[in-house]
């Protein structure tokens, strides 16, 4: 497995990481703890040393997962988590509700450090910008946790590029994380360019589009009430009727190339920028070989050229996200 680095900071994680949220939330109820034990622990064995969680992921239940799985590799691996959302007493995630005061950051560290079974979180994210708290005094509290040795790396999730200013003036960000993808390429109009001329890594998520790009999804796919597809606008059967364009395309080059539309739309990414660390998430073995095996896809500056100009040809359908989450981005 290729390494990389985020930004200019001394974190070194493999190519392409693993997103763990929908093996405990989101994609349908939480999957069996064994099976996803197993599956964290092959993407250690295949060279992944990079793992994406957040205290909110069920809530708790992905944290405690991804600690429990990861326990015998202390040391070898990279986890990140997030804080950031007011969790519900009911046991269920507030999306709705941000607090990032300092106080609560620091409680959050608490918790997520004994589910995790760390002495240290090696990367540390806001999940979502609160529009309540000055990302000053955010930065400043992410600070004081490294300075406790409780955090080694500062993170933002979604935020804007004055936000990502503002909050790397008073600790210096390791890397944000957003999403992006051939279906989602908003971030390169200013945020690439700030990170790029910031020295700050990218982490995107989604990379795959939430399942779309693999090519496996269509018009006549239902989602269950308990998939959060369910409630997206770019999931509907119109939408995903108009975004087919998109996969035809994945298709036409992944046959050229005698690979994946999943795997053409990861090396894409990766030959972006030697900075960015895509984390598809998966809970089956076969797509995680999968999603390896685009490291491995080398696409030349006639490629990239080729899938830039058709991708831009081709208007995607939809809002990513409902409005009152969408709310909650590019601040």
């Amino acid at each position: 497995m290729q390494k990389r680095k985020l930004g200019n900071s001394n974190l070194e994680v493999s190519a392409i990481g693993l997103g763990c949220m929908g093996m405990s939330f989101s994609y349908g109820p939480p999957k069996d703890t064994q099976e996803m034990i197993a599956l964290l622990r092959a993407a250690v064995d295949r060279g992944i040393t990079f793992f994406d969680t957040a205290e909110v992921y069920g809530p708790f239940l992905n944290e405690e997962l991804v600690g429990e799985a990861l326990a015998p590799f202390r040391g070898e691996v990279a986890i990140a988590t997030k804080f950031g959302f007011k969790p519900a007493s009911n046991g269920e995630s507030r999306w709705s509700e941000l607090d990032s005061r300092p106080e609560h950051i620091k409680q959050a560290v608490e918790g997520s450090l004994k589910r995790l079974k760390v002495e240290a979180i090696d990367l540390l994210y806001q999940h979502r910008v609160d529009p309540n708290v000055p990302i000053e005094d955010v930065a400043g509290a992410v600070k004081d946790l490294i300075e406790a040795g409780k955090v080694k790396h500062f993170g933002l999730s979604e935020a804007g590029v004055q936000t990502i200013r503002r909050a790397h003036a008073v600790q210096p960000i390791t890397a944000l994380q957003s999403e992006y993808s051939l279906w989602w390429r908003k971030p390169e109009a200013e945020v690439i360019p700030t990170l790029e001329e910031l020295g700050i890594g990218f982490v995107p998520y989604s990379p795959l589009g939430k399942g779309f790009l693999t090519g496996a999804i269509d018009e006549t796919t239902t989602f269950d009430s308990s998939d959060f597809r369910s409630t997206l606008p770019r999931f509907t059967p119109e939408a995903l009727r108009v975004n087919q364009a998109l996969i035809d395309l994945l298709g036409s080059i992944a046959e050229q190339k005698q690979a994946t539309p999943a795997q053409i739309a990861i090396a894409w990414l990766l030959a972006q920028k030697p900075w960015i660390v895509p984390i598809p998430g998966t809970t089956k073995l076969h797509r995680l070989d999968e999603n390896i095996g685009a490291v491995s896809v080398e696409l030349t500056p006639d490629d990239l050229r080729d899938i830039g100009h058709a991708a831009s040809q081709i208007t995607v359908q939809g809002d990513r996200y409902p409005e009152k989450l969408e709310q909650m981005t590019g601040r």
